[in-house]
């Protein structure tokens, strides 16, 4: 049986980020991926890193949020210095813009909210908004702008931090499911992976929209309970101008554009209930597309290079699964729905600081996994899962 300090169950940028923060903590850390790690919902993502609400039922996310952006220059360049791995991070702030009759009022009523939450935010006319970013349509009605908000690649993120943290001293094992957690009563002790039991003093579930499936050697899926994940698929596009750079992220109501440095232009995004169901829809290509011609008509001789889609995490309150459990030694690091990047840094100090301090520098008790399992019985919770190691 292998003995590890550590094991992470998922290989994605939060799996990845917090291997980087905990392998030089001398402990022995090890990450385990059903597939190629970081090829799920980190792939798929456009990386952008906006801690501004999407919706009022967001608030509460939001200092999480700001801590993490403010967190982000300093965990690229540790990443980037231990990987040799440039991630093409950019702080060049975006811009929201409204197509909508009412678009100056909308913009407006954005304003005041994001100053209350203490975010940079200001209005801009639309000709200093077409200064910004010069291929900006005729449609938009009213634009603000974002200082702040920064981009990065994510799979050349999710990359590096996957070398990082191997060349950290942490073991990643490729195409290794992890088909059952060890329990021995209210203790986690391990996991069953490709077959091999490895024990573990800390168990982290960070398997993004699978997690929940994860059972016990009984087949009892007591795990849900602490992590109902839920798979919301989102489809993305990416386009190659062959006529102009686009420079600034663009956001509207209905999508967004964001500009890699290598000259494409990702576009986004669906919000879908397709199950595991991972692939891209004639319907939701066109929705995207539509939006994205509508902030910038250029792009409608752009030459389409890549489509995919990606499951991102969802919760039944659309917020991230953050902390341990009841369960000694286990941890979940799950369910950041859209914000898997933008919390990368965050997630994994709090999961380092949980486990070698027991306590954390920021407040995340209303992330906590046991918001969900609070008034499931004990013996409901938890019967027939135990195992021994």
């Amino acid at each position: 049986m292998s003995v590890f300090d550590v094991a992470i169950v998922g290989g994605g940028l939060i799996g990845a980020a917090t291997a980087f923060e905990l392998a030089p903590e001398k402990l022995r850390v090890l990450v385990l991926d059903r597939r190629e790690p970081g090829r799920e919902a980190s792939w798929a993502a456009a990386g952008m890193l906006s801690p501004g609400p999407d919706s009022p039922d967001a608030l509460p996310l939001v200092p999480l949020a700001k801590e993490s952006l403010r967190l982000y220059p300093e965990f690229v360049a540790a990443v980037e210095d231990a990987s040799g791995i440039s991630v093409a991070f950019t702080r060049d702030g975006a811009l929201e813009v409204f197509l909508s009759p009412h678009g100056e009022a909308e913009r407006d009523a954005m304003i005041a909210g994001h100053r209350r939450l203490g975010l940079s935010i200001e209005p801009v006319s639309l000709d200093a908004a077409r200064r910004i970013e010069p291929s900006m349509g005729a449609a938009v009605r009213a634009a603000a702008w974002l200082p702040e908000e920064a981009t990065v690649d994510p799979r050349l993120l999710t990359d590096a931090t996957l070398e990082a943290a191997e060349r950290r001293g942490a073991e990643i094992r490729v195409g290794c499911a992890v088909s059952s957690l060890l329990r021995d009563g209210d203790r986690c002790t391990g996991v069953i992976a490709g077959g091999e039991r490895i024990a573990a003093r800390h168990v982290i579930v960070a398997a993004g929209c699978y997690s929940r499936g994860i059972a016990d050697e009984s087949e009892n899926n007591w795990l849900a309970h602490y992590v109902p994940t839920n798979p919301v698929r989102g489809q993305m596009v990416a386009l190659q101008p062959s006529d102009f750079r686009l420079r600034r992220v663009l956001r509207c109501e209905r999508g967004y554009v964001v500009p890699r440095r290598d000259g494409r232009v990702v576009a986004g995004s669906t919000l879908e209930d397709a199950g595991f169901r991972n692939h891209v829809t004639a319907g939701g290509l066109r929705q995207i597309l539509a939006a994205a011609v509508e902030m910038v008509p250029a792009l409608a001789g752009a030459e389409v290079v890549e489509t995919w889609a990606g499951l991102r995490p969802g919760t039944p309150d659309s917020f991230p699964i953050l902390g341990p459990t009841d369960i000694e030694g286990l941890l979940i690091a799950t369910g950041h729905y859209r914000n898997g990047i933008l919390l990368a840094p965050i997630t994994a100090r709090l999961v380092r600081e949980w486990i070698t301090q027991e306590k954390t520098s920021f407040d995340a008790g209303i992330f906590s996994p046991l918001r969900f399992a609070e008034g499931i019985p004990n013996s409901t919770a938890r019967r027939g899962a135990s195992a021994r190691s």
